[in-house]
């Protein structure tokens, strides 16, 4: 792996974060004033015009920019307009429950989507191939508030097995976690088929089989290392999307996460919260795809050859 290309990378993903910062910082505060949300009906304009200047929303929309920016570069998110706390330490507060919830829906997803991606490509155009594919179907198709609110009222309201909301046990972790790994699942079922059906047509899969090599060894020495590409950039754009996935499932069961933390300061146009988990979603997106690029070259022979041949 060159510094060249790392370099690039990194440079790439630097800029990309400050599109997004910058995107994000511009939209927020053209779509109304913080103030008009957050302040009761009756209150007078002195009283606006206080908070405004508080919150420093009476300067114009470029020195904001400016002082926002300057502020990142010193470690300061800004302040919770409503909670009056530091931006930074509410979301982190609600981080680790986010992070138990979309690792805990990954897990699942991979375990229960690799598997079958793998056995559906071996059955090709069999029941069991079909039952795949209509499951990933099924995944796409379902929404996640849908299942939700379909999940609680079997398991909660009929069966009273499973809680409905909260975040005290491994128990209240089952039905968000299923609901969020459902879609995820299908996907990684169907790539993983994809990419193991283009492997298995391959002519050094017809040579391993007809040189005697076991349908194991041929599954685990050749298939699967081939076929790595295409899941590993599905599971990577899903591990950056761990947080942003997270927020309709999180409302609908009442989990305290970052997820449901954003939806609320949305509600309450509390720009510095909504800012600080923009900026967290896509750092976590940059991250991934940085990574993903990264293994490509590891897993990859072909990559690393036509990067070096690009550069002759």
């Amino acid at each position: 792996m060159s510094i060249g290309f790392l370099s690039s990378k990194l440079l790439r993903a630097l800029f990309t974060m400050w599109l997004a910062v910058s995107f994000v910082f511009i939209i927020l505060r053209l779509t109304g004033d913080p103030a008009d949300m957050l302040l009761p009906d009756d209150v007078t304009q002195s009283t606006i015009d206080y908070y405004r200047e508080l919150w420093g929303l009476d300067q114009p929309l470029w020195v904001q920019y400016v002082n926002y920016f300057k502020a990142l570069f010193q470690g300061d998110f800004g302040i919770s307009f409503r909670n009056r706390q530091d931006a930074f330490d509410l979301v982190m507060d609600r981080a680790p429950k986010t992070l138990l919830l979309g690792g805990t829906s990954i897990l699942f997803a991979l375990v229960m989507g690799i598997p079958l991606g793998i056995v559906a490509a071996m059955k090709r155009d069999t029941p069991f191939d079909r039952f795949v594919m209509g499951f990933a179907v099924f995944g796409f198709s379902m929404p996640n508030f849908f299942l939700g609110i379909l999940l609680i009222l079997v398991f909660s309201l009929h069966l009273r097995l499973l809680p409905s909301s909260g975040s005290d046990t491994w128990a209240h972790l089952i039905m968000p976690a299923f609901t969020l790994g459902t879609a995820f699942a299908a996907q990684v079922a169907r790539f993983t088929r994809s990419a193991m059906i283009d492997v298995l047509n391959k002519p050094y899969m017809r040579t391993a089989a007809s040189k005697g090599a076991p349908a194991s060894r041929r599954l685990t020495l050749h298939a699967l290392p081939n076929a790595a590409v295409p899941i590993i950039t599905i599971v990577g754009l899903k591990l950056g999307e761990v947080i942003g996935s997270t927020v309709i499932t999180e409302t609908v069961f009442a989990w305290p996460g970052v997820g449901r933390l954003l939806t609320v300061a949305v509600a309450d146009r509390d720009l510095a919260v909504v800012q600080c988990i923009l900026m967290l979603i896509a750092l976590m997106m940059v991250t991934a795809n940085v990574l993903v690029d990264i293994l490509y070259g590891v897993l990859d022979p072909r990559v690393r050859v036509g990067r070096r041949a690009g550069m002759r």
